[in-house]
This record gives structure tokens, sequence and C-alpha cells, in this order.
């Protein structure tokens, strides 16, 4: 009597959970950085030297005990950290999905799926090639687009000066708020936050205003200077 050997798929499950699981964690990290980050851009509307002020407490933060820009330097290699994380984690589950993708099943939920879920991959694609630009730009300052002397606040404003360059910190913003509107919910439902009608309605909302305060938020400096509000 021929007999069928099935091979079990508790491997398989358990590293997808793992994946979903770093990309999630990963994920809120970069939530709670761009929150940060945003409070320090909208020091501007306080004017050149608040501006500048917290651009320096960033670099001197941890002295004496850190050296110069030391705290800065830790939470840098963080950033790389969760960011090669949330990579892995989102190349692996991405051609996991596509090889699933063949159930017809599958297809047909997709094409149910909102906006913001359907244009995550490329969407996050787009960003990680918006953050090497943004590094060029006000990190190395590298870019022959900017004008690089003077205090911080002075390049920001000379940068947004020019309209092309808001124009480009515009879409990616938008593409960063359609990012974290799914990302949101659904690194809530990865960590079991969704288990009710009521906390699924709580992490959707909790994604659209994650979303949009970020998009706000990040948004005004550039346009305030665009618009010769912020000179």
């Amino acid at each position: 009597m021929a007999t069928t050997t099935v091979t079990p798929q508790r491997s398989s499950t358990s590293s997808t959970i793992g994946l979903k699981i770093m990309m999630a964690v990963s994920g809120l990290f970069f939530v709670f950085y761009v929150l940060l980050h945003m409070y320090g851009n909208l020091q501007i509307l306080a004017g050149h030297q608040a501006f500048d002020t917290y651009a320096h407490h960033l670099r001197v933060l941890g002295e004496p005990m850190l050296p110069y820009e030391g705290a800065l330097w830790v939470f840098r290699i963080l950033l790389i950290v969760a960011l090669i994380a949330h990579a892995y984690s989102a190349i692996k589950l991405w051609g996991r999905a596509n090889h699933a993708r063949q159930n017809r099943y599958l297809v047909k939920n997709a094409m149910g799926a909102s906006l913001s879920s359907r244009t995550m991959r490329w969407g996050g694609i787009a960003l990680l090639l918006f953050v090497i630009f943004h590094l060029l730009h006000f990190t190395i300052r590298s870019l022959p687009i900017t004008e690089y002397s003077g205090s911080p606040a002075a390049m920001v404003v000379h940068a947004f000066q020019n309209p092309l360059m808001t124009l480009i910190y515009v879409l990616a913003m938008i593409a960063l708020g359609m990012h974290l509107h799914h990302g949101v919910w659904s690194a809530c439902q990865t960590l079991g936050f969704t288990n009710s009608a009521k906390s699924r309605g709580l992490a959707k909302f909790a994604g659209i205003v994650v979303a949009a305060v970020v998009v706000i938020g990040f948004l005004i400096p550039p346009l305030a200077i665009q618009f010769g509000i912020i000179q």
C-alpha cells in the first residue's frame, strides 16, 4: 500500500509570522522617528534661531558622556538596523505573496483592497529612494542644488525656495502618508491589537490620524518657505 508523506508547513508559517512581526516592530520604530523628526522640523516656525538651537542640541545631546554627535550616531545606527530589518522582511514577504498569488482567491481579495494597501510595496521602494536623496541633501550635503554655507535654518530655507525641491518633498510626504495609513493598521493587526470590532476601528483610525499628522506636519515648513511666510 502506497503512502503519501505530508511536508509540515509549521516552519514556513512560523517564519512568515516572524517576518511580519519584524516588519511591524521596525515600522513602528520608524513612526516614532518620523514624529520626532516632524517636531524638529516645525521648530523653524519659531524662527531661525529656534531651529538652529534645536539642531545644535541634537549634536551635543549626551555630552560629556558621549562625544559630539554621539547620540545622533547611536540613533542613526538604530535607524539603519531598523531599515535593514524592514526592507528584508518586506522583500521576503513580497516574494512569498507573489508565489501565493497563483491562487485566484488571493487575487480576488487584492482587488478589493484599499489604494494605500495596494501601493505599499512600490510606495516603500519610492520612500527608500527618497530617504537616500534626503540623506544626500540634508545630512551628507553633497547635492549642488542647495547652498550649504550658513546656519541649518538658512540651508533649509534656501532648499525650499526652489519649487522643484518643494514638489519632490510634497510627493514624498503623500507617499509616506499612504504608507503609514496602511502600515499602522497592518502593524496593529500583526501584533494582535485588532481582536475585536472596536479595536479594529481604533487601529484604522490611528492609521488615518498618524498619516494625516505626519503629512501635514512635514509639509507646513516647506510650503511656508515656498510661499514666503518663512524667509
